[in-house]
């Protein structure tokens, strides 16, 4: 009969994997030890309406999560079985008790960031590219990488496209205004979203942050982004074969696989996904960019910079059911 694990190796676990890529730094999850499992269930109260309605976003933060709970296991000395949300609404992950195994990953876990600065433009090592193009997926899952300037100008033209397209529409205005934190104080009582320092801006009161970003100009900010992907030395999109949560939640592992494989070799990472979270543009995108059948997820660019300020994440009894 399996032992019962103790309770700090479950919150050591749950503890990795709340530091997984998230969208706009929402958390949007809940960790309930049954047993020897596991359950990651959804924090709808911090979903993403405007930008993800169908909770794409939110599904694919759990997948990241997820897979920092199994490279996290490995390491202590688990073997997982995972059952995914095709009929609930949680991943399950049991736990067996195991003999460790060494994961070049779980070291970058606590170093991963999403670095949202400009990239210094210097192409990638020929062996750390393939070593990411040859990165192991998930059922379902293709990584399409861009590194000629001909396919980076075309996924330009969308994000331009999506910017312009988000910045005039007030709804998604107000929702990424309510993720930002504007200064540290309210950073700090939050310990989530998106912290202006972390993004390379100064502090300021909230008053001034929202008038800042209400009156965004769509244009610059589209130049803006344009400008931060024309900076990297490539950009993958990763796509999955259906829409469905455990396609979602498969594309965020492989998305989280992604970032820790490049963080191992010092290469920064962040999203530009406007082409794919306007939904008129999302069809055009994959027909421009040869994807035939392949549904775009996410858009991830790549490159070297310094690293900027890590996000904070809540604590653990906050996360914990």
């Amino acid at each position: 009969m399996q032992q019962t694990i103790p309770s700090e190796q479950y919150y050591t676990l749950i503890h990795y994997a709340t530091l997984a890529a998230n969208g706009h730094n929402t958390q949007p999850w809940h960790f309930a030890v049954k047993g020897n499992s596991i359950e990651i269930n959804p924090d709808f109260t911090r979903c993403l309406p405007i930008v993800g309605p169908q909770h794409r976003e939110l599904w694919m933060s759990l997948g990241c999560a997820l897979e920092n709970l199994l490279i996290s296991a490995r390491s202590l000395g688990f073997s997982t079985q995972v059952t995914y949300p095709s009929k609930a609404e949680y991943i399950q992950v049991e736990l067996i008790e195991d003999t460790p195994r060494n994961d070049v990953l779980f070291n970058s876990i606590p170093k991963r960031q999403t670095t949202r600065s400009a990239f210094d433009g210097q192409p990638v090592n020929g062996s750390d590219l393939d070593q990411l193009q040859t990165l192991p997926l998930e059922p379902g899952v293709a990584l399409h990488f861009m590194t000629n300037p001909v396919d980076m100008e075309k996924a330009v033209e969308f994000i331009n496209q999506g910017n312009l397209t988000q910045y005039g529409n007030k709804a998604f205005v107000k929702e990424l205004i309510h993720w930002l934190r504007f200064n540290r104080r309210e950073y700090l009582s939050t310990r989530d979203g998106l912290y202006s320092v972390c993004s390379g801006n100064p502090e300021v009161p909230r008053w001034l942050g929202t008038m800042f970003v209400s009156g965004t100009n769509p244009k610059k900010q589209a130049d803006a982004d344009a400008k931060k992907l024309r900076s990297s030395s490539g950009a993958v999109i990763i796509t999955s074969d259906r829409d469905d949560k455990t396609s979602w939640v498969r594309v965020g592992q492989v998305t989280e696989r992604l970032a820790l494989m490049m963080t191992s070799r010092n290469i920064k990472s962040a999203f530009l996904n406007q082409p794919i979270e306007v939904p008129s543009l999302r069809g055009q995108f994959q027909s421009a960019m040869g994807l035939g059948s392949s549904l775009p997820q996410l858009l991830v660019r790549f490159g070297y910079t310094n690293a900027m300020p890590s996000s904070l994440r809540r604590p653990l009894e906050q996360v914990l059911i």
